[in-house]
């Protein structure tokens, strides 16, 4: 028990000073006993120099924490929430397969000073450095996803991580996936590739973070459906149309599907490639300690006072948008876009190459809370542009940072302030304030947070008129502000959680057709408010309630009124291994102008002449584990059924956007297996 005993008292000094939240100030120590080249622990006699294999650690302890979080996590075991396994919030909507571009039903503006290239239809895809984990693990562990949809539809998930000393950790990470879409020119991919490593000197005063992570997204664009005629005479079963993929688009040439998972040729379409370089080194002075856990263990402890931290960055992007077999007279009938020459290939590009240095002096007052720290520092970063292949420009920024964190050591407060001001170079005059107090009211009544914040940011650079793409009338806008209040209540007990935001939004950029840009220069807010709460019916069955509703005065934004999802489960543990939980799952949100989309510059773009009428969607699970075994079988979109002509068939489709229906009923099974090497 050697093993356990070391794992149990490390996990109390540890919790003894870390705290949950945004921040990645913890450097409490843990054991140093051995371990051997496959990270497993090693117990040694007391005058014995030979090492013996502990047999508890046939088993594994892992746990992760997010980059920039003391919080120690455990691997979600839930089996009814699907969204989690193809990473897209149930909020969002695609465009009409996964993979696609996709936008949040709730209004999630961007809220980062800075610069911006202004591309984010594929944000919900992408691996992030926000999201990414930092894992301590005794065994090598990894994870194999596999999904299967319909039409093809594909996704293999990777997940791998070790420890090969107990200082050193990697993991690895890869998602692919590729779905051809149920409607003409509409099949998108997926590539995602991260790499971390951690590392920590013996001395524990050094530590070393790396991440590598490579994104690449590329979708077919059949900019909308030519009209919805079409789909009414497919939705009687009674025309000459019979499959969805005959329906006519207004972009792209009709070609043959292919089922190949590796079929990811865009002909007409945007093909977005993002490489991230980040490595962040730190080195504390401080003061030695250590906690005697028997004769023959010490666990050594040191607690940091003052931190140099130095952050290196190097990001490099591009956006192209290239349509191969371009329709002069379709450009110009349908999207008012005159071709120079017939046949022409229609292109728009933009590239960037971010370097950043970031270096930082870290205090904390209090050694025995090492959540409770004042960071300063600044960052110098350099900035190239380049535009269609040919144009090259370069930019700078200069920017000051500060943040004051303290989560008490009781744990009863939390406490976070933060702010950035770009003091110089392209994107001077930007800020970034964040204030927020966390207070535990009680172990029963949960925790209540109130905050604020306030950005000031230079408008996302597809608006510049350096840019490529086709944006007419470019000008340079007046600078964004937004100032959001928001509040939250969790009562982990009753399974509740009540939020509210409040947005002030000033000077707000947008797209209001396809090549238009514009500025709403008159003050305008919207309100959001959700709640969630898991209700238990019986012994078996739970009910799953989620809802939103916002309202908007003024401006450009249109979002649901409501917007709701509700999953009833039969959910249980039986036959001892065996995890259960199947049901029905349905989303609904209240007619609204949807956003159209424009495919030429990657934008979602507020309309006003379309307002969609669509059933809730619905959908039935039945998910199981065994073990470390998981499956999740579902059919997607029932509300597509339509009794025609005396025959059971589902082709009555919502629409997402004006000319874009969404996905027709669909089934996917999935598997994701865990392994203990």
């Amino acid at each position: 028990m050697l093993f356990c005993c070391l794992f149990t008292n490390a996990m109390v000094a540890d919790a003894q000073y870390s705290g949950s939240g945004s921040s990645q100030y913890n450097n409490t120590g843990q054991g140093q006993g051995s371990y051997d080249s496959q990270g497993r622990p090693m117990k040694t006699a007391k005058k014995d120099s030979l090492q013996h294999r502990d047999p508890n650690a046939d088993s594994i302890t892992i746990y992760y924490k997010y980059f920039d979080s003391t919080r120690i996590r455990g691997f979600d075991s839930s089996l009814n929430d699907f969204s989690k396994k193809i990473k897209q919030p149930y909020w969002y909507n695609n465009l009409g397969n996964f993979g696609s571009p996709a936008t949040s039903m709730i209004f999630s503006p961007f809220l980062k000073p800075g610069f911006d290239a202004g591309f984010h239809q594929f944000d919900s895809y992408n691996f992030k450095i926000e999201d990414t984990r930092f894992f301590q693990t005794t065994r090598p562990y990894t994870e194999l996803g596999y999904l299967l949809g319909s039409k093809a539809e594909q996704l293999i998930d990777v997940v791998h991580t070790q420890n090969k000393k107990e200082n050193f950790n990697f993991s690895f990470e890869y998602r692919f996936e590729n779905s051809p879409g149920a409607y003409r020119v509409t099949s998108a991919n997926i590539n995602n590739l991260r790499f971390t490593s951690r590392y920590k000197s013996r001395n524990k005063r050094y530590e070393g973070f790396f991440i590598l992570i490579w994104n690449k997204n590329g979708a077919s664009a059949n900019g909308g459906l030519i009209s919805t005629n079409q789909v009414d005479s497919l939705a009687l079963g009674n025309g000459a149309l019979t499959s969805p993929y005959m329906l006519q688009s207004r972009l792209g040439e009709a070609s043959t599907v292919s089922t190949s998972p590796f079929n990811t040729a865009i002909n007409t379409g945007s093909t977005y490639n993002e490489k991230t370089f980040f490595y962040r080194q730190q080195y504390d002075f401080g003061q030695k300690d250590s906690i005697v856990v028997n004769d023959t263990l010490t666990i050594k402890l040191f607690y940091a006072r003052l931190r140099l931290q130095h952050n290196f960055f190097i990001k490099s992007n591009s956006y192209q948008f290239a349509d191969n077999a371009a329709d002069s007279l379709r450009y110009d009938s349908l999207f008012h876009y005159t071709i120079p020459y017939a046949g022409d290939t229609v292109k728009f590009k933009d590239s960037w190459t971010i370097i950043s240095n970031e270096l930082s002096l870290v205090s904390f007052p209090d050694k025995k809370n090492q959540s409770q720290f004042l960071k300063l520092g600044a960052i110098v970063q350099t900035l190239t542009g380049t535009f269609s292949d040919t144009s090259k420009h370069n930019f700078y920024n200069i920017a000051a940072i500060a943040e004051y964190r303290n989560r008490t050591r009781n744990q009863k407060w939390d406490v976070e302030l933060n702010g950035q001001l770009y003091m110089n170079g392209m994107n001077s005059g930007d800020y970034g304030v964040w204030a927020s107090l966390k207070r535990e009211l009680s172990k029963k009544v949960g925790y209540l947070q109130l905050g604020f914040q306030n950005i000031n940011r230079t408008p996302s650079f597809i608006f510049n008129p350096l840019t490529s793409f086709k944006v007419n009338d470019k000008q340079n806008f007046k600078k964004e502000n937004y100032t959001r209040l928001f509040a939250q209540y969790d009562n982990p007990k009753q399974h509740f959680i009540l939020k509210g935001e409040y947005y002030l939004v000033n000077n707000y950029s947008y797209f209001d057709s396809f090549f238009v840009a514009k500025q709403e220069l008159t003050l305008f807010n919207v309100l959001h408010v959700s709640a969630e709460k898991k209700f238990r019916l019986n012994k078996y069955f739970n009910w799953y309630a989620e809802v939103h509703l916002q309202q908007t005065t003024g401006g450009p934004v249109h979002v649901p009124f409501l917007l709701t999802r509700n999953r009833i489960a039969f959910e249980g543990n039986f036959y001892k291994n065996l995890f259960l939980s199947t049901g029905v799952e349905v989303r609904y949100y209240s007619n609204y102008k949807a956003d159209n989309y424009s495919p030429f510059n990657g934008q979602f773009v507020s309309q006003n002449n379309y307002t969609t009428t669509n059933r809730p969607d619905v959908n039935v699970f039945f998910d199981f584990r065994i073990k470390t075994f998981k499956a999740f079988v579902r059919v997607e979109n029932l509300n597509t059924f339509n009794y025609s002509n005396q025959n059971i068939i589902f082709n009555k489709y919502n629409y997402v956007a004006p000319l874009y229906p969404a996905q027709p009923l669909w089934i996917r099974l999935g598997i994701w297996w865990s392994f203990v090497n």
